[in-house]
């Protein structure tokens, strides 16, 4: 849930709602956005936006214990002073549990998470340069006596089994295209620092550029191989099986898969595929609960 568009209690009554209808099955995502969306899309100010998130996650988790929302922030204060206002707690009954999870791309965010979070909501990310993330989410976890092992790490891309790579990764430049050049501003594209920040500078300038010329087709082609194949898990079942290792190697402790198919029985096949790897690689038993590597899997 983007924080501008709900208030704080609206958020969490919203969580606890969504949790006693899936029997606890749910865990709370939120995220700042950008100032394309938020001052575009909900017509309020994005000044401030993790100042705005460290308050939003406190008010909500004050609600989730069932108290009564008396808070005092530098954006919230509750209840509004010199009204008719007063402090109250939700009907919904109380629920401590549900995990806290943050969509943070930039260094500053990645420490509210590491500080504040139960876990990590990752995009833009590639195993081979998890420290672009982890070293700041690793910081902000030591600030309240944390380590990094305690967040639930999950991060994950398209998963497709073949031998024609290169159809592969050239269907899958456009949306790369996108990321980097529509997701954002010229001054504001989070997505595009991220990738910056992982040594691929010049081509993210690039691509934004031509992207937001019009140039379309031009950016999607400007989009390097090697940037596709390491957003994604993509080719033989071997090079699936070595992207596997990589994530869990690098700490992933959640993967996410948007598995490929024109239909839903090909999606399920590539994704049941998928799912017996990612076994194998992590020594998961069928009947057994896992220990190492990722938790669990997410078909996106």
């Amino acid at each position: 849930m983007q924080i501008s568009a709900r208030v704080p209690s609206m958020t969490a009554m919203t969580a606890l709602t969504l949790a006693g209808i899936t029997e606890n099955r749910f865990a709370l995502g939120l995220g700042a956005s950008g100032p394309q969306v938020v001052e575009g899309l909900h017509g309020v100010a994005f000044a401030h936006p993790l100042a705005r998130l460290r308050e939003t996650v406190e008010i909500v988790r004050m609600a989730f214990r069932g108290e009564k929302l008396v808070y005092s922030g530098r954006h919230f204060v509750l209840p509004r002073p010199g009204g008719e206002g007063k402090a109250l707690r939700l009907a919904h009954p109380p629920n401590p549990g549900i995990p806290i999870y943050l969509a943070t791309l930039g260094p500053k965010g990645l420490e509210l998470t590491g500080e504040l979070a139960d876990g990590w909501l990752g995009t833009s990310f590639m195993p081979e340069h998890a420290d672009v993330f982890f070293s700041h989410i690793g910081r902000g976890a030591a600030l309240c006596g944390r380590t990094l092992a305690e967040l639930d790490l999950q991060v994950g891309g398209a998963v497709e089994f073949g031998s024609d790579v290169e159809r592969m990764v050239r269907s899958r430049k456009p949306q790369l295209a996108f990321t980097l050049g529509a997701m954002g501003s010229r001054r504001h594209n989070f997505y595009n620092a991220a990738y910056r920040r992982a040594g691929f500078e010049d081509a993210a300038a690039e691509v934004q550029r031509l992207w937001l010329e019009g140039k379309r087709d031009e950016a999607a082609a400007r989009v390097p191989d090697e940037l596709v194949l390491k957003t994604h898990l993509l080719g033989t079942e071997e090079m699936v099986r070595e992207r596997i290792r990589l994530y869990r190697d690098a700490g992933i402790t959640t993967l996410r898969l948007a598995p490929a198919g024109t239909t839903l029985e090909k999606r399920l096949d590539v994704l049941g595929r998928a799912i017996e790897l990612v076994r194998e690689e992590c020594g998961v038993q069928h009947d057994s609960p896992q220990t190492r590597g990722p938790s669990f899997l997410r078909p996106e």
